[in-house]
């Protein structure tokens, strides 16, 4: 799975096609992930003895990773992700579009490969 939690993406396609949010949370047994304020679905629950109020919730439902793009903190704009390695062999995430990284914690910015 090329997204990580805390990453910026926008959905791709579906009823929320367009709209950006931060990652929640993953799953990647699925290939599904989580995205605060997007997908947001209507669950009917039943109340409980003192545990809970009956009635309709909303709540974020999870998203397939193939209907999200990763948001490049450079360019800002959904790019594709690529990997490179740094001069000290650490793997990193880089922005098929501008070549910038998205890990910060990464110490080059420029990706040295080909396109």
């Amino acid at each position: 799975m090329n997204i990580k939690k805390d990453d910026t993406v926008q959905v791709i396609t579906g009823k929320d096609k367009g709209k950006k949010g931060k990652v929640r949370d993953l799953f990647p047994s699925d290939n599904a992930l989580i995205v605060e304020g997007l997908n947001i679905v209507k669950k009917h629950t039943k109340g409980r003895s003192g545990a809970r109020q009956a009635g309709i919730i909303e709540q974020e439902a999870s998203l397939h990773a193939s209907k999200v793009m990763i948001i490049c903190p450079a360019c800002n704009k959904p790019a594709r992700v690529g990997y490179t390695f740094l001069a000290d062999g650490q793997k990193v995430r880089v922005c098929r579009n501008c070549g910038e990284t998205f890990d910060a914690d990464s110490t080059q910015s420029k990706w040295g490969g080909r396109r």
